[in-house]
């Protein structure tokens, strides 16, 4: 009995050992299963994670963080950051408005002049210069007061104007003239009149020496040289009528933008035209990041147009709307923001044979400064 005892526990204990080995089998298999469903599902996850970014990034980098209005009358011209100062200079008819970057708030007027088109700034933090077209002037003034020092005779209708740095100059460009005045900053004294083949409008420098100026009536841009004074070089624009001019000094290219919803991308070294990528209609002022390396064109059709200078084919990643108006821009590296100015406008008067091309009214205190950032 004993014998048969222990046969039967050890044939009882098989038969359990052996009826659970395929248990366990069929536990590995299924085990096996989960896991390798588990990675074909990451595998596909993980494929298609991998085309997200350039859905998920930003498509427009660049949004209106701000509007501040400033109101009073008149039209305007061109506008000028200073970043450390955190202001922000705009050439209005007969007078500059300065406005608190911080803020948004009016806190000071330069007035006294006919027609106000350019302000340029000296590295120094000392003083600034004022083109008075109808005046035909340059007025320098205190950038701490706000108070004009001296008004400089220049050529006939200056316009476009900025501080060259390697010869410590300040070039204004006379768009009647046809000549740009070129001013010591140490002295505040005309040093020489440089006449140019067309009629300038907006100016760039390298900081190395070199000044670059669109001409407007013949399509061209121009080079020249500060130390000499003389026009070193002459290009095609790439396009009709160049207004605004940016330049990447680092990266060596030039971007005038121009009628025809274009702007140009010109190497410095050698002018020839890169390529001509898409902007806004009616642009009449151009930035360049570089930081970022970026470049910005606003229009008059309300548009900001951000070209990404930084790969092949120079791409407009972005055409920011803005308000219709908002053709003059400054960028301010310090805050990577763009400020740009515009208003409400009354019924366009009818054409007349002394204007022929009437622009509208600006309605009183309407004017507005929009804040462009990330």
């Amino acid at each position: 009995m004993y014998a048969m005892t222990t046969c039967t526990r050890s044939y009882n204990r098989s038969k359990k050992l052996n009826s659970a080995r395929p248990m366990e089998s069929s536990m590995r298999i299924e085990s096996a299963i989960r896991r390798l469903a588990m990675l074909i599902s990451a595998a596909f996850l993980f494929a298609g994670l991998a085309q997200v970014p350039a859905q998920a990034a930003d498509p427009q980098p660049y949004h209106v963080v701000a509007r501040w209005r400033i109101g009073g009358d008149g039209g305007w011209d061109y506008v000028t950051a200073d970043g450390p100062a955190h202001r922000l200079y705009i050439a209005r008819a007969d007078r500059v408005e300065v406005v608190d970057t911080t803020t948004g708030k009016l806190v000071g007027t330069i007035g006294g002049m006919h027609r106000t088109h350019g302000i340029a700034l000296d590295p120094s933090g000392r003083f600034g210069y004022i083109t008075d077209g109808d005046g035909n002037a340059v007025i320098l003034f205190d950038r701490s007061t706000l108070a004009t020092v001296e008004s400089i005779p220049g050529g006939s209708g200056p316009d476009g104007i900025i501080f060259e740095p390697a010869t410590n100059t300040v070039w204004a460009f006379d768009g009647h003239g046809r000549t740009a005045t070129v001013i010591d900053a140490a002295t505040h004294k005309v040093v020489a009149t440089v006449p140019l083949p067309g009629k300038p409008e907006a100016p760039a420098v390298d900081g190395q020496g070199t000044v670059y100026d669109n001409l407007e009536d013949k399509s061209e841009v121009i080079r020249i040289d500060a130390r000499t004074k003389t026009i070193t070089a002459t290009w095609p624009a790439g396009c009709e009528s160049p207004s605004g001019l940016g330049i990447d000094a680092a990266g060596q290219h030039l971007f005038p933008v121009c009628d025809g919803n274009k702007m140009s991308v010109i190497d410095t070294n050698t002018g020839k035209v890169v390529t001509n990528p898409s902007i806004g209609d009616g642009p009449d002022a151009a930035g360049f990041s570089d930081a970022h390396h970026l470049a910005f064109a606003t229009s008059g059709d309300g548009i900001l147009s951000v070209v990404d200078a930084s790969v092949p084919g120079y791409p407009t990643i972005e055409s920011l709307s803005t308000e219709k108006g908002a053709r003059t821009m400054a960028y301010d590296p310090t805050t990577d923001r763009v400020y740009t100015v515009t208003a409400e406008f009354g019924p366009r008067p009818a054409p007349s044979a002394d204007n022929p091309r009437p622009r509208p009214p600006v309605l009183p205190g309407s004017f507005t400064v929009i804040v462009i950032g990330r």
